[in-house]
């Protein structure tokens, strides 16, 4: 039992020594915070925390307190936030409990505000730690407000650390703050971690809590639910629930926009709009407008133009997405005209088309290959000072040879449009699907230029890539540095770049070049290769000519 408390004091030790070198001096005593065993609040912030058996620092010398002065007397340049993050973040990876993590932050000298604390959290949302040490700062000094809580639920949330979450709700209660919006932050949270029974087990257990679950928090159910994915169970929990919120267009429109725009599925979007009618419901402006867009997203022209004509007999405006809908679904029938005709229109409606309205028409036309239609109309979205996106340049990359490639490129770096690493997958699959593996490679060094450095999904699809156009030594070689740089080995990877014996007759796919059924086993070196099938073709023709020459000599 010695020899393992000696270990963990040692494992400690080399822990604050890593962090603090200035610390090697100073010597760690066990002891335990009397706050471990309190019952007050900050005890599930505790719990969140090593639990270690850790030294009483010295009343004259904290090294939290060293390292503040060590920081705020260092780079002058250095925002006083980016310090406080650089504390906080020591603080919480050290297993201190949360009054000596306070201390330190007392320690830096500066008073919070509920601006900086509101800061702090949006800086650290991805590490949960330092940002739950943020907050119970700004608690402790008073810099809390409903806001601040709601963005501290949404971390913890986002981490699904929702017990903790529940912990400083609670705590909000009891000191009469209204939490109604953190339980909507709640909901939103459960939804987005692929838990809908518990989104609506906290929209019901809000009655607890003095809230009432309002036609407006039903509604918010419901978008939480429909916006990650969860669109059945929202429907049938709008259904089971019409005696308390009975069914109106509002409800309906957020079951529809789920199967129109999150889920697209036109067959239950037109399920939806016949229930709809089933139960008296008129569609207004908005279930039109979501109709519409799913329609034009499966090219039926047909229904888009006859609902656009219903909505305006129905005494509906058409806003700026039903005429997007419209452009993009002209486009597709290759209807160019007409789509400059409904752009003319909405300019003459004195509506401003924003890039989704030339996306609508610029992303077919490449996809098509009208490539000088395209350019046309990004001139033309230029001269009007709609700024392009990313997408208007991933369209033109899918359809780019490799200098055009190039050219996109550089287009996107002056516009401060990246490229990102969606862009270089983008391009990467462009050219190892149409077997130019050589343009692959040339990207693959000229994405260095741009700063990108690879992810693993940009090794794997080089990698596989390479090895199947038959080029393994340099698939090998990428591979090598992947595995270099710290990336998990992949099985399937290095099952795929074991080169094939020549004797071999097992099952093993060879990766075969279109060249006159050559194998590629690496670039300059070809075997030519005849599967079983014309090998037992050419016998058959032997015997036949065979045949016919015996026939012939008889």
């Amino acid at each position: 039992m010695q020899m393992q408390a000696l270990a963990r004091k040692m494992r400690r030790s080399s822990l604050l020594a890593q962090l603090f070198p200035f610390l090697s001096s100073v010597k760690l005593k066990p002891h335990i915070s009397p706050h471990f065993y309190s019952d007050s609040p900050s005890r599930a912030f505790a719990r969140t925390f090593h639990r270690a058996l850790l030294e009483h620092w010295h009343p004259h010398f904290s090294p939290l307190k060293s390292f503040c002065s060590h920081i705020y007397h260092g780079d002058p340049v250095e925002s006083r936030e980016q310090k406080l993050v650089h504390l906080l973040r020591a603080a919480a990876s050290l297993p201190l409990l949360e009054p000596e993590a306070m201390e330190s932050l007392e320690s830096s000298g500066i008073d919070p505000a509920l601006e900086l604390v509101c800061s702090l959290i949006e800086k650290l949302k991805e590490e949960w730690r330092p940002a739950l040490l943020a907050f119970k700062w700004g608690q402790k000094r008073g810099c809390v407000n409903e806001k601040v809580c709601c963005l501290m639920i949404n971390v913890l949330g986002c981490h699904q650390k929702f017990s903790i979450a529940w912990c400083l709700i609670r705590d909000f209660h009891r000191m009469k703050m209204d939490t109604r919006r953190a339980m909507l932050v709640m909901i939103d949270r459960y939804a987005a971690a692929n838990n809908p029974s518990k989104a609506i087990w906290t929209f019901q257990l809000m009655e607890k809590f003095r809230i009432v679950p309002d036609e407006e928090a039903f509604h918010a159910l419901l978008k939480a639910l429909c916006e990650h994915g969860n669109i059945e169970e929202a429907e049938e929990f709008m259904l089971l629930n019409k005696k308390l919120f009975p069914l109106e267009t509002e409800g309906f429109n957020i079951i529809l926009n789920g199967w129109c725009s999150i889920n697209v599925d036109i067959a239950e979007a037109k399920r939806v709009w016949k229930e709809m009618s089933k139960c008296c419901i008129l569609p207004n402006a908005a279930s039109y407008t979501h109709m519409i867009s799913c329609f034009s997203k499966f090219r039926n022209l047909f229904d888009s133009l006859r609902l656009y004509d219903e909505m305006k007999k129905r005494g509906w405006t058409p806003g700026l997405d039903v005429y997007n809908s419209l452009i993009y679904v002209l486009t597709q029938e290759s209807c160019l005209p007409e789509a400059l005709k409904i752009l003319g229109k909405i300019k003459e409606l004195g509506l401003k088309p924003n890039h989704t309205t030339y996306d609508s028409m610029i992303r077919p036309l490449c996809k098509t290959g009208k490539l000088t239609e395209a350019r046309g109309l990004l001139s033309s979205m230029l001269e009007e000072k709609i700024e392009p996106t990313v997408e208007t340049y991933h369209a033109f990359l899918e359809c780019m040879a490799f200098e055009g490639t190039l050219e996109v490129l550089d287009l996107m770096r002056k516009a401060g449009l990246g490229p990102n690493g969606d862009t270089f997958l983008l391009i990467f699959e462009k050219f190892l699907k149409l077997n130019q593996a050589e343009n692959a490679l040339k990207v693959w060094v000229e994405m260095r230029e741009y700063e990108m450095e690879p992810s693993a999904e940009h090794y794997r699809i080089v990698v596989c890539g390479l090895a199947t156009s038959g080029y393994l030594i340099k698939a090998n070689e990428i591979y090598s540095e992947m595995i270099s740089k710290g990336f998990s080995d992949d099985p399937k990877l290095k099952k795929l770049l074991k080169k094939p014996s020549r004797g071999s007759r097992s099952k093993r796919k060879w990766h075969v070049a279109k060249r006159e059924n050559q194998v590629s086993l690496r670039k300059g070196t070809t075997v030519t290769f005849r599967n079983h099938r014309q090998r037992s073709n050419e016998r058959r023709r032997k015997k036949k000519s065979n045949g016919v020459s015996t026939l012939n000599a008889s």
